[in-house]
Formats: structure tokens, sequence, C-alpha cells
């Protein structure tokens, strides 16, 4: 059994693509309409994450929180805040359960919860 990928709900084509490729540097997979005007479905990689953006009602909730763990939340979080990004300025915490984490909102209100380990 290989992990799951998750399909996260999507409204605007262009504010997911600066989201997703220009501000989070995930790499696009593939992306798919049944014709011109039709709803888009994508799927965006980074490492070993893969996740699926679909503009099609009833494919995922606005809302949604996955989890996404990174090898430094801090160094990433810096990273993002230098981009000087207009919807987001990620900060992470340190949080008493042994984890590091930085929870940003996608254009489509969907949260992603990017964590590292902290061994404090």
């Amino acid at each position: 059994m290989k992990a799951p990928i998750p399909i996260l709900r999507c409204f605007d084509t262009k504010a997911t693509r600066e989201f997703y490729l220009d501000f989070l540097e995930f790499e696009p997979v593939f992306e798919h309409r049944f014709g011109p005007d039709m709803p888009l479905y994508m799927a965006v990689k980074k490492g070993a994450c893969e996740l699926h953006l679909s503009e099609h009602f009833g494919d995922g909730t606005p809302g949604t929180f996955i989890r996404i763990e990174v090898e430094d939340v801090a160094a990433m979080s810096e990273a993002l805040i230098a981009k000087e990004y207009k919807n987001a300025k990620p900060g992470w915490q340190r949080q008493s359960w042994g984890w590091d984490e930085m929870s940003i909102s996608d254009p489509a209100g969907n949260r992603l919860i990017f964590a590292s380990r902290n061994d404090v």
C-alpha cells in the first residue's frame, strides 16, 4: 500500500497555481479538464508529498486540514516569509507534544499544517 493522496477543493485556478507552485514551490504533475470551460483537476508534488487539487463540485470539502511532515519547519517558515507573499506570512510554533508546526491556509480555505519533530 502507498501513502494516500488527498484531494483538496479549489475554486480559483490562478490563485491556486500562485499558492502551490510559486509560493510553496510544488511542481506540477498533471492538469486535466474535460473541455475548455470545464473545471480543473491537477496534481502537484514536492518531494514525496503529492496533492490533488480539484475545482469539481463534490471533490473535497473546503476547509480540510492536512498534515505534512517536513525536515525543518522553522527554516521553511523563514524561507516563505522572505518571499513576501501577499496572502500569508506563516510563522511556526513549538508544540508540547514534540513537534514544531506551521499552519497555512490555501486560497480555498484548506489548512496545510507543516510539521517537524523536535527532540527537545
